[in-house]
């Protein structure tokens, strides 16, 4: 496959390349393309084609403490999801493109620049995940994956919408001290992670959880182990 760089994202199309990937991202990588919609979640697009096109970058890097993949948390003033971790996204803008083409991938890009200010020209691209649900929100969500091969600075771009940017090592997303079940309201059970003294829950968490399984990565884990949504370290 020809090789485009996300900093073509102002240009030609932006594509996704597996060239030069690190070696321990090749579990991730057969993941993506492997998984079935089914197997991420129950929540699935509607057949008639409803819903808000959107998208979020899972961007895994290598730090200190090896791969890492990068979070933010919404500020507590908004009006949704509310101090809520998450990957970096958002919803698709007309200048984004097809959302059958290249528009998710244009849009994880463009709302981790805006949110974080993740430079990205040190992005590449590297799979996408079948477009899930958020009932809740309406949103019709294409999950694309990253690899962050030149690293720049992150920050809070704008404190109305992000309290903190952070990372977080996969190997305390893998710990299973730090995995847990959440009880929405509603019912709805799901899987939690405790990390960087946040509560990682929801879409966020499901997608993370899946990732770890169909990757190896996952070790066992205590599934009756309960937080709180309000939990709070």
């Amino acid at each position: 496959m020809a090789m485009t760089w996300a900093s073509d994202t102002q240009g030609g199309p932006v594509v996704v390349s597996k060239v030069g990937l690190p070696g321990w991202l090749e579990p991730v990588v057969h993941a993506v393309e492997t998984v079935e919609p089914v197997q991420l979640s129950r929540f699935l697009p509607p057949a008639d084609g409803a819903g808000r096109q959107s998208a979020v970058l899972v961007l895994f890097g290598e730090g200190e403490r090896g791969p890492e993949v990068l979070l933010m948390e919404r500020a507590s003033s908004l009006r949704s999801h509310a101090g809520q971790p998450s990957f970096p996204g958002g919803a698709l803008d007309p200048e984004d493109g097809d959302p059958k083409a290249d528009g998710p991938l244009r849009a994880a890009l463009r709302e981790a620049e805006e949110e974080t200010g993740l430079d990205p020209a040190g992005v590449q691209l590297f799979g996408v995940l079948p477009k899930l649900y958020i009932p809740v929100s309406g949103f019709v969500v294409t999950p694309v994956l990253g690899w962050w091969r030149r690293p720049t600075p992150v920050g809070v771009v704008d404190p109305n919408e992000t309290a903190r940017v952070f990372t977080v090592p996969v190997a305390d997303l893998t710990n299973p001290d730090n995995r847990a079940t959440t009880v929405h309201p509603s019912g709805h059970r799901g899987p939690a992670f405790l990390v960087e003294s946040a509560l990682v829950w929801g879409f966020t968490a499901g997608i993370i959880d899946r990732l770890l399984h169909f990757a190896g990565w996952e070790r066992p884990w205590d599934r009756d182990k309960q937080v709180p949504l309000d939990w709070r370290s």
